[in-house]
């Protein structure tokens, strides 16, 4: 690491604690409470995982360039400044043992928003050469390829074949003025490729037009989770020169946390202007349809089910009613876990932890949290509306011996649609 490079991501760290960063630093009480809402910690209890601990170099930062007992501490040479070393010690805690969950920030008694500031040390950790590789990857490959797991619109073509020879539906691509355009996750379009054909039976049977653009089909935003806006607003910006060119009114983010929180909520101040159009998850979208009686189903789920909040969607989007409304529609014998809503646990492999492949022994043992959650309710399945929760819960459930069906609330839905009458033809 050179000296330059260690002089940049200091600067640009600098940079990041801007005045609520600041005011979060000088009204932390060191109580400990975000300790116990963290299940980095619960499920280590390594004191290095507490939340705030993991900011200590950017606090050390700011007391030395922003407080008058921390510059004269510096000018006494009582206050070592940081270092490169430091850095790389503290990327591990920043990237591997932090999901930005935000579970810490609702116990600050401070009111404290620690995952936001974390989001900011990551900003100066990529800029000082300090980014995991698994997520430098990812960030690569959706500058240059458009997907952090490199899909192409080739692969997304021989899934829209699948679903029409499957379902007698075809996939809309680059339709101009059509109702609503379709985000998706490459995690969807590899692992879970039926979420696109239950968008496509649940709109065929609301009488809704929509599409894909070919120009910018995916809804993750890498540059979120490494850390760098630079990257972060590049990738928003196709979405947006997507949207505005094919004329949509309302934009669709998938069941992915994360790319609703970059879209929805941080998008319009990374591009320095408004959406011309409507930013809404699928949950959002569905419960919409409901609501207006285009959304016709029949029949319930077999068992008793549980439905896992994702944190990005539930407790940063406040997306909490939509979810339960829609798995209600199917679902007769439905139980909360002990902590839901806004204090749900997270799966232990959100904020880009699921793309570092050193992460995955410790992103094991934080599902250890959601283990205990569903132990306790004795549930024949799990419901989710994310899915990257989806993944880590099916790799948690199968490294623990746990039995259990995990779905999409979306899928789910579309398996009990009633049949459109067309006639003496029948499709779904």
């Amino acid at each position: 690491m050179s000296k330059a490079t260690l002089e940049r991501g200091v600067n640009i760290l600098k940079e990041q604690i801007d005045a609520p960063v600041a005011a979060f630093f000088s009204s932390c009480v060191n109580c400990g409470l975000c300790a116990h809402a963290c299940l980095f910690y619960t499920e280590t209890c390594d004191p290095a995982m507490t939340p705030i601990h993991k900011l200590e170099p950017m606090r050390r930062l700011w007391e030395q360039e922003y407080t008058l007992p921390g510059r004269i501490k510096k000018w006494l040479g009582l206050s070592k400044p940081v270092s490169d070393a430091e850095l790389s010690q503290w990327s591990k805690l920043a990237y591997q043992n932090c999901t930005l969950c935000g579970r810490c920030s609702m116990v600050c008694p401070a009111g404290n928003d620690i995952s936001y500031m974390i989001r900011k040390f990551r900003e100066g950790l990529s800029a000082a050469g300090h980014a995991p590789e698994g997520l430098i990857g990812a960030t690569t490959r959706a500058v240059k390829l458009g997907s952090p797991m490199g899909v192409t619109m080739k692969a997304l073509n021989a899934q829209a074949k699948h679903v029409t020879a499957d379902s007698g539906l075809e996939i809309p691509f680059d339709v101009e003025g059509a109702e609503y355009m379709v985000l998706l996750s490459s995690m969807e379009i590899i692992n879970y490729p039926e979420y696109l054909q239950a968008v496509a039976k649940i709109f065929d049977q609301a009488g809704k037009s929509w599409t894909i653009s070919s120009e910018a089909f995916e809804a993750t935003n890498s540059g979120i989770q490494i850390g760098s806006s630079d990257i972060a607003a590049e990738l928003v910006q196709r979405v947006v020169d997507a949207a505005e060119k094919l004329k949509v009114k309302t934009v669709i983010s998938p069941e992915c946390g994360h790319a609703y929180t970059a879209i929805r909520w941080e998008g319009p101040n990374l591009i320095g202007r408004p959406f011309t159009f409507k930013v809404q998850h699928i949950l959002e979208v569905l419960d919409d349809l409901r609501q207006q009686g285009l959304l016709q189903v029949e029949g319930v789920e077999d068992g008793r089910l549980t439905f896992h909040d994702p944190c990005q969607l539930v407790r940063k989007g406040g997306v909490i009613d939509e979810p339960r409304n829609l798995i209600k529609m199917v679902v007769e014998d439905f139980v909360e876990m002990k902590d839901h809503g806004k204090m749900n646990w997270c799966c232990g492999a959100g904020g880009g932890v699921s793309a570092i492949e050193e992460a995955a022994e410790i992103r094991l043992k934080a599902f250890n949290r959601k283990k205990k959650q569903l132990s306790r309710l004795q549930v024949d399945g799990l419901v989710t509306a994310c899915a990257n929760c989806r993944i880590q819960i099916e790799e948690g459930l199968e490294e623990n011996d746990m039995e259990m069906p995990v779905i999409g609330i979306t899928e789910m839905l579309a398996n009990h649609l009633v049949e459109k009458d067309t006639g003496g033809e029948k499709s779904s």
